[in-house]
């Protein structure tokens, strides 16, 4: 069989070729460090790597939605921490300003205290993040959550959710809180309070002398332990004066009536509903000799109720109302001195609820590190398998290298070497 040197010459460029090819290949992979460059070289693991590497993109997604729940948590512990000291400031002020030493300038002094403390306190609750949507309006974060009415006082204007952001594929965390959970709640451990009745205008109804102590809670199984009450003060048929306790939650029943002794020295103690306050002074009577005139009433009811609603805000306003307001008689003293009591425990609740959901903040940021570190672990699976599924083995690709180049330097000679043969050498 004879081959013509045109078979021999497109053999020789075509082996030459295809140890090029080869050899580029491995150049390329040894280049790039990885094993599969295009989906044809191994079509099963190429497969599988781009599912990967979707599965890396997700997970680097909610990387990147923790550490944008990660500010917004920082900043709303922050801002609960300053909220605290403000109460905590609140409350010192109020203390000092319920000494009998202090004249009306003194007060009117402490009064404009509490006023900065609260237009700080204004500022924190309407507070932004980085990008500009407020901390706790809810989802309604394009709008201040706090602002003033035409009487001056502040009301809350967000909803009632609090904003949430996914932060693992199972994991939907709330990243801010809302307004109401803050400066209008308080924790399940808030006790009662005793208040004062108040006109629209914030000031005190009640124009006898009688001030109250308490209460204190003596029987936390009583039956009627958890409603409200609502102590009140009437003219008996006699002359005599007595003091009744009803139940406003129980549809206003009465719990307890007996005469009324507080014009005593010490007072008079009550005890209704697993409960117990002193009240001491003179109160302005009701009933059958004065029906045009509602008698002295005083409110004993659970903190954050609809009788004693939460009010952070409020609380600040009938401080400092009462603050301003001169004392001119026993009547305003008595006044005075019962919402200085009111307002310190509500202050007081107000403080263990801002501590409170500004330890939850803090244990949503905990949280955080730990899907952190669960997240960190996940990518670092993806990239071993990854790096299994398509990067380069070197020393495998070294000696390969190696060969294909022998092979290529091989085909060269070979074809040098035939190239240089004819028949007409051997001719003479």
């Amino acid at each position: 069989m004879r081959i013509s040197s045109v078979t021999m010459y497109e053999q020789s460029a075509a082996s030459i070729n295809r140890q090029q090819a080869e050899f580029m290949k491995i150049n390329e992979q040894m280049a790039s460090g990885r094993r599969v460059v295009n989906p044809s070289d191994d079509p099963q693991d190429a497969s599988r790597a781009v599912g990967v590497d979707q599965s890396k993109a997700v997970t680097q997604q909610y990387a990147d939605a923790r550490v944008s729940a990660r500010n917004s948590l920082s900043q709303t512990e922050s801002i609960l921490n300053s909220v605290s000291d403000s109460v905590t400031s609140a409350k010192t002020l109020l203390i000092q300003a319920s000494s009998d030493t202090l004249s009306d300038v003194d007060r009117e002094s402490i009064a404009s205290d509490m006023k900065g403390i609260y237009e700080t306190m204004l500022g924190q609750a309407n507070a932004t993040d980085g990008t500009g949507r407020y901390l706790f309006g809810g989802y309604a974060d394009d709008a201040p959550p706090f602002s003033k009415n035409a009487n001056g006082n502040v009301e809350y204007n967000g909803d009632s959710s609090a904003r949430e952001q996914r932060i693992d594929a199972s994991r939907e965390m709330p990243v801010t809180e809302n307004g109401e959970s803050i400066f209008q709640s308080v924790p399940s451990s808030a006790g009662y309070v005793a208040e004062t009745p108040r006109d629209d205008d914030n000031k005190p109804v009640n124009t006898g002398t009688v001030t109250f102590s308490g209460p204190q809670v003596t029987d936390v199984n009583a039956d009627s332990h958890g409603d409200d009450f609502e102590i009140r003060f009437s003219e008996s048929s006699g002359g005599d004066t007595k003091v009744t306790v009803v139940n406003l939650t129980d549809n206003s029943t009465p719990v307890d009536e007996e005469d009324y002794e507080g014009n005593q020295e010490g007072g008079q103690r009550l005890e209704f509903g697993g409960l117990s306050i002193t009240l001491e002074g003179e109160p302005k009577l009701g009933g059958t000799n004065d029906t045009k005139s509602e008698p002295d009433k005083i409110t004993v009811a659970q903190a954050g109720s609809e009788e004693h609603p939460a009010n952070l805000f409020g609380t600040m306003e009938k401080a400092i109302a009462a603050l301003d307001s001169p004392n001119e008689d026993k009547s305003d003293e008595a006044a005075f001195h019962n919402t200085m009591k009111t307002s310190m425990r509500d202050l007081d609740n107000a403080l263990d609820n801002a501590l409170t959901v500004r330890a939850s903040a803090g244990a949503r940021l905990n949280e955080l590190d730990v899907v952190d570190g669960v997240g960190a672990n996940r990518m670092q699976n993806y990239d071993k398998t990854l790096s299994d599924l398509v990067d380069l083995d070197f020393v495998d690709a070294i000696s390969e290298y190696s060969l294909r180049q022998v092979g290529m330097q091989a085909s060269q000679q070979a074809f040098a070497n035939i190239k240089g043969s004819s028949l007409f050498d051997y001719l003479r």
